[in-house]
């Protein structure tokens, strides 16, 4: 591990997007009381994702990381747990079935509370107030109580953390996550989808494949790994003293891990080198993601991945890259080309949603249509480098909302004033993330068939 790094050593480095709370005594003191709760996650679990994320940077396995743009307190239900894990399960089985490729499954929940932001007040009508954070930090209402940084919201995202992390293993091993279930959930989908033409040979197959299975004696009575999951938590790592009061020496290894979640994040705001969230990510030994956006250089990010992945190891390191659906041709290819020159081992992940954000009807929204176009762009340009573009990474929900238009069933500006919920950015709704899902398989079949092509030639 990197010399004298601790976790409070980012305490000593400039820092951005910092929640300026009124009492620090009172900060204090919540972060001594969360140092002494249990860890959320633990440090096997993450070993286990990053062995996991080594499969997928060598193109044997594919990641789907999805959910909330932020989670919120007052949506916390046993319902939006299980429909989220719902539609996860089964954008999962599509990718597996139609790729043909294993899916490593990570969720934006159990910890995602926290929100970078463009400045730090929203004007509103000339009253000018601090910007909402996350439910983490302030709330969402526009009034002077509601904005003020309260630390004591840290004890309640931990406690939903633990409830929901509760809820999430119950799901992933308790067989709700039969591979029956998600099929017949999958069914349901193409049957009212009103592009059920185009999923319908897919599904097709699908089953045929779980008859067979079945006729052989793979089931769920005989066969573990049919009625269960393995299922992870991510977040942004963005309030760090959180971070630092989770974060533990693991008894096995004498390594520190943050326990707050399985794989952390840097946002594209914060992951100036010499800064406070790059100096906590390179000391913990989780699994970790740097957001790459337009203005990140090849140099930047070769010095970067330095710091973070001194070791080069293996599914220690995913690149998210969120540039724009007009812009990834143009950016992502000298990053690839950069990382490959320097042998540098990384997840290649593609961010469709932060660069594709538009107003429309006074109303903040994503085209679906530019969604995957950044996708398919991503997809191209690793088919053109000769590298693999390991997985996708959306800011979706289980719910019927109306934020992103277009879709399946072609969601206008006029539409998003329907069900228009979400606390901070535009999610997919749980027909959109799916459709992503059967999109997206027919890009990695492609992009399997083309690693296995040269393969087959030389065997013959």
């Amino acid at each position: 591990m990197a010399e004298r790094w601790t976790p409070k050593t980012w305490r000593n480095l400039p820092i951005q997007q910092v929640p300026a709370y009124p009492d620090a005594e009172a900060l204090q003191a919540v972060e001594a009381q969360i140092a002494s709760f249990p860890p959320l996650v633990f440090a096997g679990e993450a070993r286990k994702l990053k062995a996991s994320l080594a499969r997928v940077a060598a193109g044997e396995a594919f990641l789907l990381q999805g959910g909330d743009c932020a989670e919120s307190f007052d949506e916390h239900s046993a319902d939006n747990i299980r429909d989220f894990f719902r539609v996860f399960l089964q954008m999962a089985l599509v990718l597996t079935f139609a790729g043909g490729s294993p899916v490593v499954k990570v969720g934006r929940i159990a910890g995602q509370f926290a929100k970078p932001r463009s400045s730090p007040t929203e004007t509103i009508d000339g009253l000018a107030l601090p910007s909402y954070r996350g439910d983490i930090v302030n709330g969402i209402g526009f009034t002077d109580e509601e904005r003020v940084p309260d630390p004591r919201r840290q004890l309640m995202a931990y406690r939903q953390s633990a409830a929901t992390l509760n809820l999430l293993r119950a799901f992933a091993t308790g067989g709700y996550a039969n591979l029956d279930n998600a099929h017949r959930w999958m069914l349901g989908f193409v049957k009212d989808s009103p592009q059920s033409s185009r999923y319908q040979d897919v599904a097709g197959r699908m089953s045929d494949a779980l008859r067979f299975m079945q006729a052989i004696g793979i089931n769920p009575e005989t066969h573990q790994e049919v009625r269960t999951t393995d299922f992870y938590t991510s977040h942004e790592a963005l309030l760090l003293g959180y971070e630092e009061a989770l974060t533990r020496v693991d008894s096995t290894s004498g390594d520190w891990y943050a326990t707050s979640g399985h794989m952390l994040w840097i946002g594209d705001r914060t992951r100036q080198p010499d800064h406070a969230h790059v100096e906590y990510a390179r000391g913990i030994r989780n699994p970790i993601g740097l957001k790459c956006g337009p203005s990140m250089s090849a140099e930047g990010l070769i010095g970067l991945i330095d710091q973070l992945n001194p070791e080069n190891e293996a599914g220690r390191l995913s690149l998210i890259c969120r540039f724009g659906a007009d812009k990834v041709a143009e950016n992502l290819p000298k990053l690839v080309r950069a990382v490959e020159r320097e042998g540098r081992k990384v997840v290649w992940v593609c961010d469709p949603m932060h660069g594709n954000t538009i107003s429309a009807g006074g109303y903040k929204t994503r085209p679906f249509e530019r969604v995957m176009q950044e996708i398919e762009g991503f997809f191209g340009v690793h088919r053109a480098e000769g590298t693999v573009a390991g997985g996708i990474h959306l800011e979706m929900t289980g719910k019927d909302v109306t934020e992103c238009t277009g879709g399946a069933r072609a969601l206008t500006a006029e539409n998003l004033r329907d069900r228009y919920h979400t606390y901070c950015d535009p999610r997919l709704n749980a027909e959109q993330a799916l459709e992503v899902a059967f999109l997206t398989a027919e890009l990695i079949k492609r992009e399997r068939a083309e690693i296995e092509r040269p393969r087959l030639d030389a065997a013959e």
